[in-house]
């Protein structure tokens, strides 16, 4: 284990002034030099999935890849990210249940140090853009406050960590039925609501990166139904079931990290809701989770006119008339004769 000092167990927080840049550890504020970096998409991914010359655009419309994805670390930072890497590798190629018995924040280290490095990527270059973004990151304060949030908790990154009475995060694992065709590897996000999907062959991970819980505990029957194969489209509803819900959550939790004392062996945090007494969630819209499911199911062919037959109850494909889940055969039926 590599040995921890009080500066490991002192959060950092680079949104404190916005001291973001090429030449500053991204997880612990170190300088580093221009070489000190670490690939946002893991080299492994990259050579599994050959995503290296994947283009990626960002929201100054600019275009880069995959590849040239990188973020400023420290030699320590870089120690640690290599031992996380090695966890979820080895459980990627035992498949999906292999993925969902590692600890849900292993996950969500893996997944959030990606998103990381996409927004940190977008915030390096609206320093100098090809086009000014619409809604440039730096001038969301509210979206600001959950990056702020949920880099707290990223901060288990850094060394052993105790989220006390919560999770930092809502992570879904979820099985692509091997019988019908899909791609080997995607990915996509959502800066705004902070929720990451990634699909490594027939394994599919979904996460909310800052509900500290909150949208899993709504959608756990949902997600005890789907440990299950299921077919690609069921995939993309349960995507648009969990993106929705990040859309409507109402709060961002605040986190407190505890003062560290000499002798302590990890980090310690603590969650707060301001507002108990408000919503957690949003009114949950029809006709806009409908758009979502028709933006989402875009592949398959599925019209809004479909999937809105009954103006009360949008088409689903995880579950029947009945609320009975489908099998993914049955879904592949379904499909075939809207086709």
């Amino acid at each position: 284990m590599l040995p921890l000092t009080l500066a490991d167990l002192t959060p950092y927080d680079p949104f404190e002034g916005l001291r973001f840049g090429p030449e500053t550890c991204f997880l612990t504020g170190q300088p580093v030099g221009a070489d000190e970096t670490v690939s946002v998409f893991a080299d492994w991914l990259q050579t599994r999935y050959q995503l290296a010359d994947r283009p990626i655009q960002l929201l100054d419309q600019s275009i880069t890849t995959l590849g040239a994805l990188q973020i400023p670390a420290s030699a320590k930072a870089r120690q640690r990210l290599a031992l996380l890497e090695t966890e979820v590798q080895q459980a990627a190629a035992a498949g999906a249940a292999a993925l969902r018995a590692l600890p849900p924040e292993t996950l969500f280290w893996w997944l959030g140090k990606m998103f990381y490095g996409i927004f940190i990527t977008e915030l390096f270059t609206e320093q100098a853009p090809l086009i000014k973004p619409r809604y440039p990151l730096t001038e969301n304060a509210a979206l600001l406050r959950k990056f702020q949030a949920f880099f707290m908790l990223l901060q288990g990154l850094r060394a052993p960590t105790e989220y006390a009475d919560f999770v930092p995060a809502s992570v879904f694992v979820l099985e692509s039925d091997a019988c019908f065709e899909a791609p080997a590897f995607e990915y996509d996000d959502d800066l705004n609501t902070l929720v990451f999907s990634i699909k490594i062959d027939n394994a599919v991970l979904v996460a909310c990166l800052v509900d500290i819980g909150l949208i899993g505990q709504a959608m756990r029957r949902v997600y005890a139904d789907a440990h299950r194969p299921l077919h690609p489209a069921q995939v993309a509803e349960f995507k648009a079931r969990t993106y929705y819900a990040a859309h409507l959550l109402h709060v961002v939790p605040d986190i407190y990290p505890r003062a560290p004392r000499p002798g302590d062996t990890q980090l310690v945090f603590d969650a707060l809701i301001d507002d108990v007494t408000g919503a957690i969630f949003n009114p949950w819209e029809v006709p806009a989770y409908a758009q979502t499911l028709a933006e989402t199911w875009q592949r398959w062919g599925l019209l809004p006119t479909s999937i809105s037959q009954n103006p009360a109850q949008p088409l689903s494909l995880l579950y029947d008339e009945n609320e009975v889940p489908r099998s993914a055969a049955a879904v592949a039926a379904m499909l075939e004769a809207i086709g």
